[in-house]
């Protein structure tokens, strides 16, 4: 039985450093930073109190114990002096405007309003300190795009009110964002802070790596993986991301993304450019050696030289600018990057970038060069530019190909079937080439042979693993049912794994539990575990703070102890990273995924998985694809060329798969030209596993759409499997119920049963419970059917006094037992969590019975969590010890459903919990704010 060990103590230093390290200093004037041992300080901002430890979701909904802020990390640095009249001041005002959070799904607050400054107060504080630091915080997330809107995107006017005042009375003014995307930053311009640095939402220890940066025990070594425009209305996607018809978004600007766009076209709209990222110290790059190792592959040595006072890392990037008169190409393409390690002041270290023509090529959708589809090279000259980001580079080599080169004639794929017109040469438009032919016509004439059928035979699925039988010869035992029911996952909140997590999969019912299939657990990502019993995990750095370290390495290793931890909770299966392109800033999700350029956000996906699949656990990389807004995005199409998709939207997956080894991937909500993309066989088929070769798992989003769009948003009898299973997209998730009983709550069987190999085949079934189960095979739930579950010591748990087990038995089923007693005490304020089982979906009536000592004056707060979002709070008053019962009504979609009741106060017991069914789904009026 292997043992793993889980040192929280480095866990956490790893995740400081890697907070440290993917933070972005733009600006560094009249030696702001670092601040010095015993600088007087003041603080302003109200949310310096209030640290946004992730954006908001199921990629940020961590339970933590604690959350270290911004003050709290500068108070306990030791070398700072903290204005304590100043903070008063703020603690005053916030007692009577307390933080706004939002209520309900995607209803979070991307803000909270300043507290109003009185120039009088700035002034004295500016009497009292050396330095001034500015907190500016926001969020956004699932189902919660960002808005160009103050408070959003832009500074709110407290913001502007705050940054003017203080910047005109303090010579040196630190302006920190904690934040999960770019935001609009002319303010730098207009206000002349001294210095400005991006600290992101850094996880549950960001306030520590805030404090390390500002007093110099660390240094800035981050760099943006975005482009930071003049204006909003400068990026290209602009005109095309949401506006008035929210059904679809034309994807016009093409393969000309971010620096890809600005590079080409419009470098003199850049405030600061892709890449960019300052540091206390200076480096010297000195480009050594240049080579043309092959006929279309380089390679460049660069000296990088610490020549400042302190110490430091540098990363240097290495851009190819292609032939583009032909075939539209943009200025500069990102082929690779390094990172050094810490320099002392005078030392060097001699980096090696490289790259093939795989890194650069472009994919020619109308076979306009050769007359054939595929990744091509232009014949022409071939520039290659180091150095620290998109704009400050020097030319390191250049070599001419004489001829057009096809590297790889592919079959084309997924083009749009709408007409449109894409960005290309001098900044005109052309129409998209368009699909001709539909791949899933012919699909029959490409299956393999069916496995026949042998009825059960006794072997297990452990025999294949021990290499004593063959996978086909387990597979042949597979009796339709189970094919059809080994592609659905059960959840949310099933009790057959780790209790509040996403869905059970693999081993769902008792027929493949028996024939010795795991029960597979996934759960949320990528900030950390999200566990809605209530259970206490690790909250990380954001994606975007990740990425931001330009550092494979310290992915890897933050993600090998994420891994343990994962093993810990019985967590096969972690659903992140999200690694959609940051097409526009607007959408809500940009904290979780990576940047605006595919090779970086391929390779930092793959350093992630390294780190996973060290422990047999493993990342599901997300959400393939083009899912590039929050807005309507379960019924939006995204409509974008062939080229756009090889180039952009799908190199950081393909790079994930071929490279990272990658073994799990969602699809997404939206369509892509036209079809949903957990049934779109173009890109699941054909592009992932035909041409890519991949063959792990491919899942659904949560409920997602797989034909129609049901009338009832909450509707999750979602029944069109078939076509899903068809495409090569393996698992549904997920159903409230998985078992013999629940065959035709989807039309698979029937369709299998009637013949219909229109829409499935029994060869298509088999080939999915293949991959399921080849996963299956290399997992922690595997070992453990097999007796050798890993064991994980603790070393300085942080949550050692969580008493939440990872799984919990008790399940109370109200529709046979509707009064539940609660025998826990909850007057000291503790959680009451509470797991029901509901076989009729509808309105329940809930009574709640509670008492307290306190006095009728008293006022008790109680929020009510369903998995994991706060839907409600209820407030009670003291009843001088008697029982008070309080009515509230809740809407049930899902068999198993995790509560968590949240005492703001202490003072107030539970007793007990009645639910009376009110109404079914079909009679109640629906509304998305009601739960």
């Amino acid at each position: 039985m292997p043992e793993y060990i889980l040192d929280w103590n480095k866990y956490t230093d790893t995740a400081i450093r890697v907070a440290e390290e993917g933070a972005v200093l733009l600006k560094n004037d009249r030696e702001a930073l670092p601040l010095r041992d015993g600088t007087r300080v003041a603080v302003f901002g109200r949310m310096q109190k209030n640290y946004y430890k992730s954006g908001t979701g199921s990629g940020g909904m961590v339970n933590v114990k604690h959350v270290v802020s911004i003050l709290e990390g500068l108070k306990s640095s030791g070398t700072l002096a903290i204005d304590e009249a100043l903070l008063k001041i703020y603690e005053d005002w916030e007692a009577i405007h307390p933080v706004d959070p939002g209520i309900g799904w995607g209803k979070e607050n991307w803000s909270q309003d300043e507290m109003p400054l009185d120039e009088v107060v700035v002034e004295d504080a500016a009497t009292r300190n050396d330095a001034a630091i500015v907190v500016i915080a926001r969020t956004a997330g699932e189902d919660r795009d960002n808005t160009a809107q103050k408070g959003s995107f832009f500074l709110n006017d407290g913001e502007e009110e705050m940054l003017q005042k203080v910047c005109a009375k303090f010579r040196k003014t630190i302006v920190l964002l904690n934040v999960g995307n770019i935001i609009d930053m002319s303010f730098v311009a207009k206000y002349d802070p001294a210095a400005v640095l991006y600290v992101w939402q850094a996880g549950m220890v960001g306030g520590t790596a805030v404090a390390n940066l500002v007093t110099g025990k660390a240094v800035p070594s981050g760099c943006l993986t975005d482009t930071i425009a003049k204006d909003l209305s400068d990026y290209p996607s602009s005109a095309n991301f949401g506006g008035d018809d929210l059904s679809k978004d034309f994807y016009a600007e093409d393969i000309f993304v971010g620096y890809r766009y600005f590079s080409t076209f419009a470098p003199d709209k850049v405030l600061f450019p892709f890449g960019f990222g300052l540091s206390y110290t200076q480096f010297s790059l000195e480009i050594v050696d240049w080579r043309q190792v092959a006929i279309t592959d380089v390679k460049v040595k660069i000296k990088v030289q610490n020549v400042g006072d302190s110490s430091g890392k540098k990363t240097v990037m290495l851009f190819a600018q292609v032939p583009g008169d032909r075939l539209a190409a943009p200025s500069r393409v990102l082929v690779d990057y390094a990172k050094t390690s810490l320099l002392a002041p005078g030392e060097a270290e001699t980096l090696t970038l490289s790259c093939g023509a795989n890194r650069y090529a472009s994919f020619d959708d109308d076979g306009r060069l050769l007359g054939r589809t595929g990744w091509v090279c232009a014949k022409g000259t071939y520039n290659f530019y180091a150095g620290e980001n998109v704009i400050d580079t020097t030319l390191a080599g250049s070599f001419e190909l004489p001829e057009d080169v096809l590297l790889e004639e592919v079959e084309s794929a997924a083009k749009p079937l709408q007409a449109f017109e894409r960005l290309t040469i001098s900044g005109q438009y052309e129409p998209v080439p368009l699909r001709t032919v539909e791949h899933v016509e012919t699909r029959l004439s490409k299956l393999p042979p069916e496995i026949p059928q042998t009825g059960d035979r006794g072997i297990k699925l452990m025999d294949v693993k021990n290499g004593k039988n063959t996978l086909d010869e387990f597979i042949a035992q597979l009796s339709d049912e189970d094919l059809t029911l080994i592609i659905r996952g059960e959840g949310m909140g099933s009790p057959k794994v780790t209790t509040g997590t996403a869905a059970a999969f693999a081993g769902v019912t008792k027929e493949l539990m028996a024939m010795g299939v795991p029960s597979l657990c996934c759960d949320d990502g990528p900030s950390g575990m999200r566990l809605d019993s209530g259970k206490k995990a690790f909250s990380l750095p954001s994606g975007a703070c990740v990425a931001s370290t330009w550092n494979e390495e310290l992915n890897e290793e933050l993600f090998t102890w994420v891994g343990i931890e994962m093993v810990s909770n019985e967590v096969d299966d972690i659903l992140g990273p999200g690694i959609n392109i940051h097409r526009h800033p607007l959408n809500g999700r940009n904290f979780e995924y990576f940047s605006e350029d595919p090779l970086l956000t391929g390779r930092i996906a793959s350093a992630q998985i390294a780190g996973l699949e060290k422990h047999h656990v493993t990342a599901t990389i997300k959400h393939y694809c083009c899912n590039n807004r929050e807005t309507n995005r379960r019924c939006m199409d995204s409509i974008v060329s062939e080229r756009a998709l090889r180039e952009i939207y799908l190199k950081g997956f393909e790079i994930a798969v071929k490279e990272g080894k990658c073994r799990s991937i969602m699809s997404v909500y939206n369509m892509i030209n036209g079809t949903f993309g957990t049934a779109n066989y173009e890109l699941n088929q054909v592009i992932l596993r035909d041409q890519w070769g991949y063959d792990g798992i491919l899942m659904t989003d949560w409920w997602a759409y797989i034909d129609i769009i049901p009338e009832n948003p909450f509707d999750h009898s979602l029944r069109s499997h078939a076509i899903m299973a068809r495409s090569q997209c393996d698992l549904y998730m997920v159903c409230p119920s998985v078992e013999r009983k629940d065959l035709l709550a989807s039309d698979t069987y029937e369709n299998l049963t009637s013949g219909r190999t229109d829409l499935i085949t029994r060869t298509e079934l088999q080939r999915n419970a293949a991959n399921i189960l080849r996963f299956a095979m290399d997992t922690p739930a595997m070992e453990a059917v097999m007796g050798n579950k890993p064991a994980v010591k603790h070393v300085d748990n942080p949550f050692s006094d969580d008493t939440i087990e990872a799984k919990v038995d008790k399940y109370y089923e109200i529709n046979k037992d509707p009064v539940i007693i609660v025998e826990q005490d909850t007057s000291d304020g503790s959680d009451f969590i509470l797991g029901v089982t509901c076989e009729k979906f509808g309105l329940y009536e809930c009574e709640i019975v509670t008492s307290s000592e306190l006095s009728p004056l008293a006022q008790l707060p109680m929020t009510v969590f369903y998995t994991s979002i706060p839907i409600r709070v209820v407030t009670f008053n003291g009843s001088d010890g008697q029982d008070v019962t309080t009515k509230e009504e809740f809407r049930f979609y899902n068999k198993y459903s995790i509560f968590r009741l949240h005492f703001g106060k202490c003072g107030l017991k539970l007793k007990s919990l009645k639910f009376t069914f009110k109404a079914d789904l079909q009679s109640i009026d629906f509304d998305e704010d009601d739960w």
